[in-house]
């Protein structure tokens, strides 16, 4: 009988005032801590990963203005250490892509009366890996074309109403 009683003290002993043994709370904070380092080395090696970004177009023709069916967000699948790629996917305000349609070649769309263009996106890997300044490297862009389509107008100034 009185073993019985000394196992009870024992139990009770380990368990805390809300009743969760101790070897509970152990054992998780231990899981929860093997978890963060086991998630801070994976972020170490390579990564591939895809991650949207709206696009800036600049240097539009004079005189013509862009179409609101313009593409405004594409597709990146990048690779690299898993470091840059989790700061690339979570900032808190991304910087646009910038497409500068002075630079990049762009074709008219055959056989189509009205002024549109496409632009092939894989040309623009180099000049996009350059603008994320991560060390990742873009290995593919979505779509593979982006279409344009110009309007005859101007671009309305804020400073031109002053």
């Amino acid at each position: 009988m009185r073993e019985n009683d000394e196992r009870s003290m024992e139990k009770n002993e380990k368990k805390k005032p809300g009743g969760i043994n101790s070897d509970v709370v152990v054992f998780a904070f231990f899981l929860l801590l093997s978890f963060a380092l086991w998630y801070l080395n994976s972020l170490g090696k390579e990564a591939e990963a895809d991650i949207r970004y709206s696009v800036r177009y600049i240097n539009i023709p004079k005189g013509r203005i862009l179409a609101e069916d313009t593409p405004s967000r594409i597709s990146l699948s990048l690779k690299g250490p898993g470091y840059s790629i989790l700061k690339l996917k979570y900032p808190g305000k991304k910087t646009p892509v910038t497409i500068d349609l002075a630079k990049v070649s762009y074709r008219k769309v055959a056989e189509s009366k009205s002024p549109d263009y496409y632009i092939i996106t894989s040309g623009l890997t180099k000049s996009i890996t350059v603008q994320l300044r991560s060390g990742c490297e873009v290995i593919s862009i979505k779509p593979d074309t982006l279409f344009l389509s110009f309007r005859k107008g101007e671009i309305k100034s804020s400073a031109a109403g002053k």
